[in-house]
């Protein structure tokens, strides 16, 4: 379903070029869940913002099925390929209601039927159509980013790209937006490419996981091998021992990976 070649992104130019991913490439089966992980700044959103071409500094190869993508946006892989970000309220209009926020990629795509869309994807992520005319600062935010999840449904699209979808919310409401995007997963056969600095919630949601550093791909481990700590590279070692309870003694033992 997806398939990245030699994918480097840049930002700046000349002497202030800076590399934030540099070389990458994977593939992601039809309905396989595939996570990034790794520090901050390591380049994880960069890739899904490169994917979505909400970056356009890139070169490399991006094919989405057999379709090879361009720099340029256009609307059949937008419908097939949508975008959940990390924090629900900004990725909301403030000054629209649900059903405005709903409404407006079925009027890009020119799809009809609006209204029985609207409620049927209102139900689809447990949310009663007593929200449908509220704005999102009259809702929680587990509600909220069950509304952006609605929206990227409701073009009925083969891939989510998922942007740290539960990092805003808290612990209980984490677990409910991550069984409902393993829900929708299965009875749509989605296909996920997920990142998260939460190593428990990848382990959990993804199939194979790619370790990143320094915007390069360390190795690629399995959710077994994630969950049992048994990674071949260093790094990652270090990784999954400092996404535990932090330990000073432990700390000093880290060392940087250039």
């Amino acid at each position: 379903m997806i398939r990245v070649q030699d994918l480097t992104v840049t930002f700046g130019k000349g002497s202030a070029l800076f590399h934030a991913v540099r070389g990458v490439s994977f593939d992601i089966n039809v309905g396989e869940s595939f996570g990034l992980v790794g520090e901050s700044g390591s380049g994880k959103s960069t890739i899904l913002r490169a994917i979505s071409r909400l970056t356009t500094d890139w070169s490399g190869k991006i094919e989405i099925g057999s379709v090879s993508l361009s720099h340029r946006r256009d609307k059949s892989i937008a419908r097939r390929m949508q975008m959940v970000f990390q924090d629900p309220y900004g990725s909301l209009h403030p000054r629209h209601t649900v059903n405005d926020i709903l409404k407006e990629p079925l009027e890009i795509h020119g799809i009809n039927n609006c209204d029985n869309r609207i409620l049927q994807a209102l139900s689809d992520v447990g949310l009663s159509v007593d929200l449908r005319f509220r704005y999102p600062y009259q809702i929680s935010g587990g509600q909220r980013q069950r509304v952006a999840i609605a929206r990227a449904l409701i073009l009925e699209p083969d891939i989510l790209l998922l942007d740290e979808p539960t990092s805003a919310l808290d612990v209980s409401v984490q677990a409910e937006i991550l069984n409902l995007l393993s829900r929708l997963r299965r009875e749509r056969n989605l296909t996920y490419l997920m990142v998260s600095h939460d190593l428990a919630v990848i382990s959990h949601m993804c199939d194979k996981i790619a370790v990143m550093n320094r915007g390069k791909f360390v190795e690629e481990i399995t959710s077994t091998q994630l969950r049992d700590a048994d990674p071949e590279d260093a790094y990652t070692r270090q990784l999954i021992q400092a996404s535990g309870k932090y330990d000073r003694e432990t700390a000093k033992t880290f060392v940087s990976f250039d």
